[in-house]
């Protein structure tokens, strides 16, 4: 009983600098990048109050899930230094408690938060930032077409054979290609070019329309010219999943992701930055757990300390965490690092010098 009491009183003394802490940090956020992008929409396209209403509130699932980590630090830290500073924590421990139970409601909080932060970023952020950046596309900057819909090149590798269908538009909806061209290669040569008005999506396949195929050779050039009603393009990718090569990562889901890498993979192509997204999509938010380790052990003070160093200390820890989640997440998109080592870094640090931390405050 005595210890549920104790569990109430350390969340409560949790939950105001963690409220405290999403809005400070978000308006941090707000203040140092979307002021200025809004800004520079409205003076130099225009754009009207709802568009940019809009756009910042689709902006805001991204900016809230990278608070989170943020606001679980200073609220460890705010409310160990609080309870150490008024010698709580000393009775505590002089009741018998040991320091590890009296962390555990914080360590449970920042778990909870955790995996609410990965759900939050797998299932909201993604739709967020598609509409954000459909908003600024279309509404915005007046672009008359949708991202990305034309001039569509779609690599393919069959045997000795390199395929590369290109399209000059493409329409998701209707699933249809228009004036599609392929060009076939064997050893590195130009051997068939095959065209067509359009292409359908149906079934599965794609059905190319009336067309004709050309044979080349480089001595003779085109050698014969054959003319059909139509024909199957052996190319194996849904619309849905063109549509991804017209989207940014952090724009897809976890799902989409791995499929969209199973495609690169088949093309021989890099796929280093797609997962470096999908594992810094559960790393960013599992450091929340991590950051109330070392927000705990930190405000555990023999003084109070007071908010201002609370928030200065919350600022330095975060600032070296991003700076080495940024260098490891830049060696990985390169290919020097593999990606999961590289984006699990940081947490794997942290939870060293949390583990560090929290012994020698046992002690």
């Amino acid at each position: 009983m005595k210890l549920r009491i104790l569990d109430r009183y350390v969340l409560k003394e949790l939950l105001y600098p963690f409220v405290f802490g999403v809005a400070s940090f978000s308006c941090i956020f707000i203040a140092s990048t979307m002021l200025f992008r809004i800004t520079k929409f409205v003076t130099q396209y225009g754009a009207s109050i709802d568009s940019v209403a809009r756009m910042f509130f689709y902006s805001l699932p991204e900016v809230i899930n990278y608070t989170f980590p943020m606001s679980m630090l200073l609220a460890a830290l705010m409310a160990f230094g609080k309870l150490s500073g008024s010698s709580e924590i000393v009775a505590m421990k002089a009741s018998g408690i040991s320091y590890y139970r009296i962390v555990a409601p914080i360590l449970v909080v920042g778990f909870v938060i955790s995996m609410f932060s990965v759900i939050w970023a797998e299932k909201v952020v993604p739709f967020a930032k598609t509409q954000c950046s459909y908003i600024i596309d279309y509404e915005i900057k007046h672009n008359t077409k949708p991202r990305g819909q034309n001039n569509v090149v779609i690599p393919a590798l069959n045997g000795k054979t390199k395929r590369i269908t290109y399209a000059k538009e493409f329409d998701e909806k209707q699933g249809k290609l228009y004036d599609v061209t392929i060009s076939e290669y064997e050893s590195g040569k130009i051997v068939r070019v095959q065209t067509s008005n359009e292409a359908t999506y149906e079934e599965g396949v794609w059905h190319v329309g009336e067309g004709n195929i050309f044979s080349i050779n480089d001595k003779d050039g085109v050698t014969s010219q054959v003319h059909f009603h139509e024909q199957v393009i052996p190319i194996d990718i849904s619309p849905k999943q063109l549509s991804w090569e017209r989207k940014d990562p952090e724009e897809m889901t976890i799902r989409e992701l791995r499929e969209y890498i199973n495609i690169l993979d088949s093309r021989d192509q890099g796929t280093y930055k797609q997962w470096c997204e999908i594992w810094m999509r559960i790393n960013i938010p599992l450091a929340s757990f991590f950051f109330a380790m070392i927000g705990a052990a930190l405000g555990t003070q023999k003084q109070r300390t007071s908010s201002s160093i609370g928030l200065g200390i919350s600022v330095i820890v975060i600032f070296i965490y991003y700076a080495i989640m940024t260098f490891t997440t830049g060696l990985a998109k390169g290919g020097v690092l593999n990606p999961f080592v590289a984006c699990m870094l940081p947490n794997l640090l942290c939870l060293i010098v949390g583990i560090y931390l929290m012994k020698r405050k046992n002690a």
